[in-house]
Order: C-alpha cells, then structure tokens, then sequence
C-alpha cells in the first residue's frame, strides 16, 4: 500500500504546480510547499532524535538543500509556465541517467559496462524524440525544458552530496533539515512576489497538496519503504512516478503527448533502468529515491 501511495503521490506534483501557477508566481509555489514541508518534517525528526546526530554536516546540509529543493523546485515551477506538466515528468525521468552521468565527479563512479552504456544512448535517443518531433516549439517553451534539465541536474546531484559526505546518517535527519534550510532560503524571494490579493481555493488546495502530500508525506513513506523493503525495491518508484505525471497531464489537462512524447516516455524509461539497474548504492539509492519527490 505504501508503495502504490508513493508511486501515485510522486506523480502529482507536476499537476498540482500547473494549477498553483494560475495564480501564485514561481517563487512562492516553490517556498510554499517547502515551508509546510518543513512544519511537519522537522518535528518529525526532532521526536525521532534524529536532528542531534547532524552537527558536523551543516555544510553538506546546505549544499544538499540548495541543489536538491531549491533550485529545482524553483526551476520546475518556471518552467512549467512555458511547458506543459506531461513533458515535464518525462524530462525528470532522466534523474538517474544524469547521476550515472556525473557520479564520476564525485569519485564514485563504476566503469561503464556495456549494458550501462546502452542504457545512457537509449535515454539519449528518447531526449531526442521528446524534444525533435514537434512536442517543443517556440523560444519560452525551450526555455521550460532549459529549466527541466537544469532541476534534473539538481536532482542528481543532492544524492551523490549524501552518499560522498553524509554517510551512516538516518535519512530523515539531513532530509527535514535540509527542508527548513530550503525554506529560509527562499522566504525573502517568496516574499518579493506574494500575490496581491488571496488566492482562491483552488490554488491554496494545490499547495497544500503540494506541501503536505507531494513533500512531507511522500518523504515519510519513503523512509518507512526503505527500511521495510529495502532501498533496491524502493527504487522502483523511480520509473513509476513519471508514469503518472504523463497520465495526469494528457487526461486531466488535455495535454498532447504524440507519437514523438510517447515514444521518449518509453525510451528514457528503460534507458534508465538499463543505465542504473545492479548498481550497488546503499546510502545513493536512499537519497535518490528521497530526491524523486519530485517537482
């Protein structure tokens, strides 16, 4: 059940952006979900012990809030302004290539076997299917998917951060507070462009959908998956969540994938199970499963 419930939940956070942007700039959707996030997480964690063993690591905490929340929330936000929220999961779904990618950066790289190999040159040809067959037209909309790529940079990164220097901490730990830090970060932007009047209903359920569910309960469920199922099985979620993202934009938002966004969904979804699949990440998994919070 906890598994059905993350791989639905991790697929809406596209949906719900798209209906917050209607009303509430970029900035604010982003701080929104991360501060409510942040209300229940940190608790959370205080009530577990688990705050007291992060002293040493407020520097890695802080560059993991930064590339992990920050930035790609605040990208994913703007850039579904110009792109529609169907492109955008399919464009995140490229996370665990882009870690294969730039692991090696972090001194912890493997070699690239063959099947690796072919699984990086798949999801490169689905990036090519996806963006060269007319699903993205015009300059802003090419913009949205700069803001893609660079989220899903992001979204890479911040768990090879934990897996290099926060190694034998509990998750939930680094997770809430790099939450909270994420939120201060973007307190005084947020505030910059607080709406002028109050949003209507519609718009403040999405955000609380997005804070309470996308964020905050998703990340508990993945802590509960992990230490119940083990964080191989837990990574499954990864090439679900997509699924959903797509669904929910083409049926709901009467978004039009073609036969060139279909074809990318298919190609960068096995080329990432290709790509990452017996690859041993004890503490990398854990964190990247976390990051697939996504939006």
């Amino acid at each position: 059940m906890a598994f059905a419930a993350l791989g639905l939940i991790w697929g809406l956070p596209y949906f719900f952006i798209k209906v917050a942007l209607q009303e509430l700039s970029p900035l604010v959707v982003a701080w929104g979900r991360l501060a409510l996030a942040a209300l229940i997480l940190l608790p959370v964690a205080w009530w577990r012990g688990a705050l007291g063993t992060i002293g040493g690591h407020w520097g890695a905490i802080t560059a993991f809030a930064l590339v992990e929340f920050v930035f790609p929330f605040t990208a994913i936000s703007i850039g579904e302004r110009w792109i529609s929220s169907s492109v955008t999961g399919i464009l995140i779904a490229l996370v665990p290539l882009t870690v294969v990618l730039i692991s090696r950066f972090f001194a912890l790289h493997e070699p690239l076997s063959f099947w690796r190999g072919v699984g990086l040159a798949t999801g490169l040809l689905g990036v090519v299917s996806l963006l060269g067959f007319g699903t993205v037209s015009g300059p802003w909309a090419w913009a949205g998917v700069a803001c893609m790529l660079l989220a899903t940079v992001g979204y890479a990164t911040g768990p090879l951060i934990v897996q290099r220097y926060m190694t034998g901490l509990e998750s939930i730990g680094p997770v809430a507070a790099s939450v909270g830090v994420a939120a201060l970060v973007l307190t005084l932007p947020a505030a910059l462009s607080f709406p002028r009047h109050w949003p209507s209903t519609q718009v403040l359920v999405a955000l609380l959908v997005l804070g309470v569910v996308c964020t905050a309960v998703a990340m508990l469920l993945m802590v509960y998956l992990i230490r119940s199922a083990g964080a191989a099985r837990a990574s499954v979620i990864t090439y679900i969540n997509p699924a959903v993202a797509t669904l929910l934009g083409v049926i709901v938002l009467d978004e039009h994938l073609g036969v060139g966004g279909l074809l990318a969904f298919a190609l960068i979804l096995f080329g990432s199970w290709l790509s990452t699949r017996g690859k041993p990440r004890a503490v990398g998994v854990v964190t990247k499963e976390l990051a697939h919070e996504h939006g």
